[in-house]
């Protein structure tokens, strides 16, 4: 028999759009939540506009990213601006443990759906409101994504070229910090429920969640009275650490030394024998004291690097030298990945419930070589679809919802929800 999964009895309503959101109630769903989405029948989730796409032909089914942030749910689309949606919205909440919403503060409370109404119809219902700036405050109507969220935290100030303007993370870099905090926040709320039978409501601001990461420049600040500034590809831990440009198009190679061993390697592959047993470069400490490092061995590498079609020539059997650890190709034309992501475990296979996208999704969070064993923390089952295969609420149509067991609807007392 199979074991259980830790969230296998906890119910979500998830009415979560593009990433910041879906992300973090995924999380939820890869340990056992059983999760229904309720989408727009008249705009489309942004997410499933954005690649990469199934065969690079963008559809409403074929978006890589969509995918990725909503495995495992179930789905229904329902237009929450109908009057007749309400009871179905309300069968949903009874049905449900937690409550999970991403628009902007005046959205659920237009429709109806706010934590105040929603307690009245289950009093001890878990809601969670994800928005850019919070539910409250002078910034809390400003409505975006992520590379909003990141200027304003101050991200892009710190990222980029010391002469330049910022340049900022790449993406919406708050997207992928806040669905962190979500689905641990959930699991808080969750403990508290289960301890004393009580929910709650929780207001995240992105931004705010995001500023966790700034923690070294905050505190240097606070202690200090320092201020960060941009360094381009220079690191406050490791030297020599920047991009070079190889042969060819848009081709480029990061190289950065995190160990002494890896200078030694280096130094060698540049044919270096001074720089590989000078004290002044021997340790990490000494290499950051010497900035002129970053100049030196950067013009070694420029022309090292410029001379070769990329990582390649770093490698023992294209004559590179042993102790140097290749990763990852750089993006440019043609490249490729030393370490594929499968053999990473970043993917496993599943059986579709739809033809549409294959039998290839984003399976698990990302583990080691030889996990081919399906464990907690690994999605079961595909993301919901957005054509005919979605549920879609017409008035009058009666629906069973899935259930924690087996994810097989179950009568209950008084007929089935929303039956």
């Amino acid at each position: 028999m199979a074991s259980r999964l830790p969230l296998e009895d906890v119910k979500i309503l998830d009415f979560m759009w593009v990433m910041a959101g879906p992300a973090g109630t995924r999380m939820l769903a890869d340990y056992g939540a059983v999760i229904v989405r309720i989408e727009s029948p008249n705009r489309v989730d942004t997410a499933r506009t954005l690649g990469p796409s199934q065969n690079n032909t963008p559809g409403p089914d074929a978006s890589g990213l969509f995918s990725n942030c909503n495995a495992g749910k179930f789905g229904i689309t329902l237009d929450l601006g109908n009057p007749n949606s309400r009871d179905v919205v309300f069968d949903l909440v009874r049905w449900a443990d937690v409550v999970t919403e991403s628009f902007s503060p005046k959205a659920m409370r237009a429709w109806g759906f706010d934590y105040e109404s929603l307690r009245k119809v289950k009093p001890d219902i878990i809601m969670l409101s994800t928005c850019l700036m919070g539910q409250s405050g002078p910034l809390s109507r400003i409505a975006g994504f992520g590379n909003m969220a990141a200027a304003i935290s101050g991200f892009h100030n710190l990222t980029g070229w010391p002469d330049r303007k910022p340049a900022g993370p790449f993406g919406a870099y708050t997207d992928y910090v806040a669905p962190r905090f979500s689905a641990m926040a959930l699991l808080g709320a969750l403990d508290h429920h289960r301890r004393t039978g009580e929910g709650q409501y929780i207001d995240q601001s992105q931004a705010e969640s995001a500023l966790h990461f700034l923690t070294p420049a905050i505190l240097d600040y606070t202690v200090n009275g320092r201020i960060e500034s941009r360094a381009g590809n220079s690191d406050p831990r490791f030297a020599p650490h920047g991009v070079y440009p190889a042969r060819g198009d848009d081709q480029w190679v990061a190289v950065v030394c995190t160990s002494d061993a890896q200078w030694r390697a280096l130094a060698s592959a540049m044919k270096r024998d001074s720089l590989r047993d000078d004290p002044r470069y021997a340790t990490a400490a000494a290499r950051l004291e010497r900035r002129e490092v970053e100049g030196e061995v950067g013009a070694l590498l420029a022309g090292l690097v410029a001379a070769c079609d990329g990582w390649d020539a770093f490698l023992p059997e294209s004559g590179g030298p042993r102790g140097l650890e290749p990763l990852c190709a750089v993006y440019g034309p043609g490249c490729r990945a030393p370490v594929p992501a499968r053999s990473a475990g970043l993917f496993a296979g599943l059986e579709p419930d739809r033809q549409d996208f294959g039998h290839r999704h984003p399976g698990r969070p990302p583990g080691g070589p030889g996990q081919e064993r399906q464990a907690p923390g690994q999605s079961r089952r595909s993301n919901p679809g957005g054509g005919r295969s979605r549920g879609r609420h017409q008035p009058g149509h009666r629906f069973r919802l899935p259930s924690p067991a087996g994810l097989a609807p179950q009568p209950q007392p008084g007929g089935p929800p929303g039956g």
